[in-house]
């Protein structure tokens, strides 16, 4: 790629065969288009809704299913049953999953479209020595374009010529500040992007003054295509959690695969019926299982989505949720998230030292400031009503609200003092001149600028309300303040004024022969007022919350395109950079390679100037250490980044579309402390999901304990197939879905965030969930033995009464009621067995009732299983039978046991 700011205008339109007056013939635009093509962003292909919606199928666990549900209809055909319930709730279950994945799919695809949206719609040409406007997608390398004030600029091109040319290019570069823009500069070949002055990029916007360029580079080939196809190229991470509930699916079908061979070839050596086998190994398959989870997970992750929403935070990828809680390192930008985007006044000094802002010199420094000033200041309303709305360039509205702050209004200011003359800023004097008639008929000219320039035109300097010449001790004194507020990362500006005395002599300094010798006469022997810093101010709530940050073990990273001294000074003081911690420019950062990058990342906290290469560079880095990232950003430029990150946060009021779209979270207040709150969120739904996973999976085992046991001992299954599907997708689930609502812990930001590569069942998980799903399975079997030895056994013809009733004998005949009463077991155990999930504390301590909707859940669901018992049309899907008082009592003594035992094993907890 050609480096056209490093080379003089005059040796790019010769490389580009152009003319600046004449531009191309039309003819030649018509070669160039067919060799560069047309000025527009190219999209991605996108797949198709059957192709998503197949890709949603490679799930180890769905695949287990699949299989499940062919041989269950393939037993239901060889037995003549013709009603097929539990392939058909199996394959329901697995369609609704594919769906939900289906509508995840696009957020690559809007973030291009997007950025196509930001292309420019017209432009203005100069063709065959004609200005023409013509479509921005018809513009070739080449061409002659002209740039007005709120002008898009369409393509790349260098600058030939410019007027007080500024040019906002927030969005692209980070830099939040319209950039000077001249025509005569050659820059070195690494100039970053934000610092080549020369040249103007697509989707930047003319904020002032005019210009003449050249375009250098169209459609893909820009700076904005570079990053469209950054976008394209980069796959998104799976989350924690997708990692996490990928390798327990693979886990639960790897196991449910081998209990079902196993079983399969235990029962024929037992000489079992083939087809009973079938059906028992389909039944354990099932209850291997939980085919609930990936519902419960969504609508676990949907509800913590709601309540982000009410805190600021809209989700728009429901696994990100759950993401933020793992999150070790959030890379910010600086402007308008860690600060408040609003350039304001912080300090006012005279040649004495500081001064307060309510003091008669301040006052006499903010009314010259207000006056030489272009911005407008909008008041409305009344008392607590009052609305303050300032336009313009943002240093100059600062200066204005810091003089309405001291009841100094500029346009009251302005009809006392009203403007007779003019210079505008120019960047290469860096002053801006305003001449004004004062109340008593006298000629003022007020010249604000930088202090190093102004300094030097001043012979006088103001003190305790007089004029006096300046002396050594003066500049001093003002050398050693502008320092002060410089390493405060402060921007100072310099006040200076210069009476005339009358209107024929400002007629004599205007009328000279031209327009630097006005400049000349006008600024130089100025009084010298006074100095003002300013900064875009810390958001107040960010110190804190970088407090909530470090203390939670995550490290806060600024990552901008300001300079590197502001980002530093910021960073100090909010607590993001320590004495050891370092900052990296992006110049620094394009010398080093990704291996050195990664092994030096830990020791910085700051990156300034970088580019969009850069912050992917960044993101990349720490996620090779093992970090798990969230990333913010609102512009164009932090696309790439949001995409690559684990997590990216884009910006609600700033943001542009480009980076909402492919964000996975949108601050609707631009707000660091949200990202913070919702990290809290995140870990509190981690935690609550962990609880499901750890309540299913112990009531899963259950099931699988009851039925591996039952065939071990020569006993026929004690579940059916539809009834292990009713406990898993009924009866587990709403207590399941109710655990998530349970509030975060108090110290939930105290604990350090869980290492990606942790699985679900570290920390003794595994060996609770075993031992649990073993007291569930046992007591399920015991209450199937009971109803097979003391109830099915009066259904043995009479005629046999006279032969012992044994086990053995029993499981000849069909155990409806031993099936029913373990069938009511595993459902009413596992839903007392929920009220364990809640804490690792006794109930004692918790409360049995403090979550309404958990025992809301358990009354709905203890409902629905008596009812499935006792209405016989229910009871016949099912393939049960009505109980007695008696053998209610025992069901509901065994189902109690898990919280006594629990309990116990709790303690005092």
């Amino acid at each position: 790629m050609m480096n056209w700011h490093s080379i003089s205008k005059e040796e790019v339109i010769k490389l580009l065969e152009s003319s600046p007056e004449n531009g191309l013939s039309k003819k030649e635009v018509q070669k160039r288009q067919k060799k560069y093509g047309l000025n527009i962003l190219e999209a991605k292909r996108k797949k198709n809704i059957l192709a998503k919606f197949f890709s949603q199928f490679k799930d180890f666990m769905i695949i287990t299913l699949i299989c499940a549900a062919i041989i269950s209809f393939m037993v239901s055909l060889m037995h003549g049953e013709l009603d097929f319930v539990d392939p058909v709730i199996i394959l329901f279950i697995i369609t609704l999953n594919a769906v939900l994945g289906v509508l995840q799919e696009s957020k690559a695809e809007k973030s291009l479209e997007s950025l196509q949206k930001m292309s420019a719609p017209a432009a203005s040409v100069l063709r065959d020595g004609v200005i023409e406007s013509v479509d921005s997608k018809e513009l070739v390398p080449g061409d002659i374009i002209f740039l007005e004030t709120g002008h898009f600029v369409p393509a790349d091109a260098r600058i030939i010529h410019g007027v007080n040319l500024k040019i906002e290019e927030a969005s692209l570069t980070g830099e939040s500040h319209p950039v000077e823009k001249e025509s005569e500069l050659c820059l070195k070949e690494d100039t970053l992007l934000a610092d080549r002055k020369n040249m103007v990029m697509a989707t930047g916007i003319v904020t002032y003054g005019r210009g003449k360029a050249v375009v250098t580079a169209t459609g893909m080939h820009t700076e904005v295509g570079h990053i469209a196809r950054l976008i394209m190229e980069d796959e998104t991470p799976m989350t924690p959690l997708q990692k996490r509930l990928a390798g327990t699916g693979k886990a639960l079908g790897i196991a449910a695969l081998f209990i079902c061979i196993a079983i399969f070839i235990l029962g024929i050596l037992k000489d079992r019926p083939i087809f009973d086998m079938f059906m028992t190994s389909v039944s354990l398959a099932v209850a291997a299982i939980p085919e609930g989870l990936p519902a419960i997970v969504t609508i676990m992750l949907s509800l913590g989505v709601q309540r982000m929403a009410k805190k600021n935070a809209v989700i728009r990828k429901l696994p990100a949720v759950e993401t933020l809680g793992s999150a070790t390192v959030i890379c910010s930008d600086k402007t308008g998230t860690l600060t408040q985007n609003k350039m304001t006044v912080t300090e006012l000094a005279s040649c004495q030292g500081k001064e307060h802002p309510d003091s008669a010199f301040s006052k006499f420094l903010l009314t010259l400031s207000a006056l030489c000033n272009d911005s407008v200041l909008q008041v409305s309303g009344k008392g607590k009503q009052t609305q303050v709305n300032a336009t313009g360039e943002p240093t100059e509205k600062a200066l204005i609200m810091a003089a309405y702050h001291v009841d100094l209004m500029k346009s009251k200011l302005d009809s006392m003092n009203p403007r007779v003359y003019e210079i505008p800023f120019d960047s290469s004097r860096k002053l801006m001149t305003t001449v004004h008639k004062t109340a008593h008929d006298g000629i003022r000219s007020i010249t604000k600028g930088a202090y190093d320039v102004l300094m030097n035109r001043c012979s006088y300097i103001y003190q305790n309300g007089k004029q006096v010449p300046i002396t050594n001790g003066h500049l001093q004194q003002l050398n050693h303040l502008n320092q002060s507020m410089t390493e405060k990362a402060l921007r100072v500006l310099a006040v200076a004024y210069k009476d005339i005395g009358s209107e024929q002599n400002l007629r004599a300094y205007t009328l000279q022969k031209n327009t630097d010798d006005a400049c000349h006469t006008l600024e130089s022997g100025m009084t010298l007022v006074g100095l003002i810093g300013m900064i875009d101010p810390p958001r107040p709530e960010v110190a804190s919350a970088v407090l909530t940050c470090k203390m939670a073990g995550i490290k806060p990273v600024m990552i901008t395109g300001d300079h590197v001294t502001t980002a530093s000074a910021i960073a100090k003081e909010l607590g993001i950079m320590s004495n050891d911690d370092l900052a990296m420019t992006g110049a620094e950062l394009s010398f080093m390679n990704q291996e050195e990058l990664i092994e030096q990342i830990p020791r910085f906290r700051v990156f300034a100037r970088v580019s969009p290469e850069h912050k992917v560079r960044i993101v990349k880095a720490f996620q090779a250490k093992g970090e798990v990232v969230a990333m913010t950003g609102d512009g164009v430029n932090d696309a790439p980044a949001l995409k690559a990150a684990d997590i990216g946060c884009a910006m609600g009021i700033t943001g542009t579309d480009v980076a909402k779209n492919a964000a996975d979270m949108i601050l609707t207040d631009d707000n660091f402390a949200t990202i913070v709150a919702a990290v809290k969120e995140g870990r509190g739904i981690y935690d609550n999901i962990k609880k499901a996973i750890h309540f299913l999976l112990s009531c899963n085992i259950g099931e699988i304990i009851t039925i591996f046991t039952a065939i071990l001992i020569g006993l026929p299954s004690p579940l059916l197939a539809v009834q292990l599907l009713w406990v898993n997708l009924v009866t587990d689930s709403l207590p399941a879905i109710s655990l998530g609502v349970e509030p975060a812990a108090s110290d939930i930001m105290k604990k350090k965030p869980i290492p990606p590569t942790k699985g679900m069942f570290a920390d003794g998980l595994m060996v609770k969930i075993l031992i649990e799903g073993i007291l569930i399975g046992f007591l399920s079997l015991l209450a199937f033995i009971i109803g097979i030895r003391f109830y099915d056994s009066e259904a043995i013809p009479k005629a046999l009464m006279h032969h012992s009733t044994t086990v053995e004998m029993a499981a000849s005949i069909t155990p409806y009621i031993g099936r029913t009463m373990a069938f009511a077991v595993l459902s009413l155990s596992q839903l007392f067995h929920s009220f364990n999930m809640r804490s690792e504390h006794s109930l004692r301590k918790v409360g049995l009732f403090s979550n309404p909707k958990l025992v809301l859940s358990f009354i709905i669901c203890a409902f629905l299983q008596v009812a499935v018992i006792s209405i016989k049309p229910l009871a016949a899907i099912f393939k049960v039978v009505p109980l007695s008082a008696a053998q209610w009592s025992v069901v509901l003594v065994l189902s109690f046991l898990p919280i006594v035992i629990v309990e116990i094993q709790k303690g005092n907890k």
